[in-house]
């Protein structure tokens, strides 16, 4: 596999494992991500990856561009002997539909379904989370299926309640924190994403898989009080 470095400032570098989303292109950010963090070389800042790509941060005190290319080209050079870190399997219980949902029927109106067909659908993928962004604790999920994708609004929300699970395109996602968006909106998690009194406040990491299980709404408000109670 090809690798290409573009900078991104005078302390970081983009490295582009592939141009295209797929299973490769995963495997090698999640295994060159899994090898810088584990040998960590003292001006190694920090490491971010992304869908194709890993952003590494580093301190241009200690080395130049071109010897932070170099010293990345040397530990890329081992990622064959590197198996990729096993991922973390969560599941994410989701009220849909409803006030938790409003956007579900037009998701199954737009695909020519029923609103069943689409919670059936979109509870029957393994998910990959191939990066965290946008807002604190907000994760981009691949793995959906075509058959419920659907075109993000065209006015957006000035404010979406936290935990609300959307779809925009091929990728479906949880806002972890009250915050405008344009996704269309078919469900809610009593699950926190975004917990910054713990010292990882995401609870969710790139190369997590996740399963999404439907609940009703008498099980979502036990399981919101009960996991409110846990961090108040």
């Amino acid at each position: 596999m090809e690798f290409t470095f573009s900078p991104l400032s005078e302390q970081a570098l983009v490295i582009e494992t592939g141009t295209i989303i797929n299973k490769e292109s995963e495997q090698a950010v999640r295994k060159l991500s899994s090898l810088l963090e584990k040998q960590a070389p003292d001006w190694l800042i920090e490491v971010i990856p992304a869908f194709t790509t890993v952003t590494v941060f580093y301190d241009p005190c200690r080395l130049k561009q071109a010897e932070a290319e170099q010293e990345l080209r040397l530990l890329i050079a081992k990622l064959d002997e590197v198996e990729a870190p096993t991922p973390r399997q969560i599941e994410i219980p989701v009220c849909y539909g409803g006030d938790f949902g409003p956007d579900l029927s037009f998701v199954a109106e737009h695909n020519g379904l029923t609103e069943e067909e689409v919670i059936e659908i979109h509870t029957s993928g393994i998910y990959s989370v191939h990066m965290i962004g946008f807002a604190p604790g907000f994760p981009f999920i691949g793995g959906m299926s075509e058959k419920i994708a659907a075109p993000r609004r065209k006015s957006p929300r000035l404010r979406i309640p936290e935990r609300t699970v959307g779809i925009a395109g091929m990728q479906t996602g949880v806002y972890p924190i009250e915050t405008p968006g344009g996704w269309q909106l078919i469900g809610r998690t009593p699950l926190r994403l975004f917990v910054p009194e713990q010292d990882i406040p995401s609870l969710l990491r790139a190369g997590d898989e996740i399963r999404f299980t439907q609940i009703d709404e008498a099980e979502y408000r036990e399981q919101e009080a009960k996991l409110d109670a846990e961090h108040s």
